[in-house]
């Protein structure tokens, strides 16, 4: 893509975007300006391969229980208890259960959002600088 946002395709200059002008990578889908006729001709032309398809295995995460006794997976916050605050535990996420490690035990929770896992690290607790 040059920086005037037009990508060649077949000889032609398609325009994908103004303001994608300069990126490697497109961020949308735009309709093929191309004929059927004009495809055929395309040198160096192959098939799409099949979908990716999503992890069958849980996703292996971890959390900070808050000073509350809560943590938040997936934006579903799940309650461990104010006794937990202040720990880091592991979590596996599933498409239908969140499984927390606590102690020794294994609490397993019914998952009530579909939103994907974004981030896999617990937050550091913050330190408290030594004023004097």
């Amino acid at each position: 893509m040059n920086n005037s946002g037009l990508v060649g395709l077949a000889g032609r200059q398609v325009l994908a975007a103004e303001i994608l002008g300069g990126r490697q990578e497109l961020l949308r889908v735009r309709p093929n300006p191309l004929t059927g006729e004009e495809v055929r001709r395309l040198r160096g032309l192959r098939p799409a391969g099949p979908p990716p398809r999503p992890g069958i295995e849980p996703v292996r995460v971890q959390r900070r229980i808050s000073a509350v006794g809560t943590i938040m997976v997936c934006r579903q916050v799940v309650s461990l208890g104010r006794t937990y605050a202040g720990q880091t535990v592991t979590v596996h996420v599933s498409d239908t259960t969140i499984t927390v490690d606590l102690d020794g035990q294994v609490r397993v929770i019914r998952r009530t959002t579909d939103i994907p896992v974004r981030h896999v690290k617990a937050n550091k607790p913050y330190k408290v600088s030594d004023v004097v």
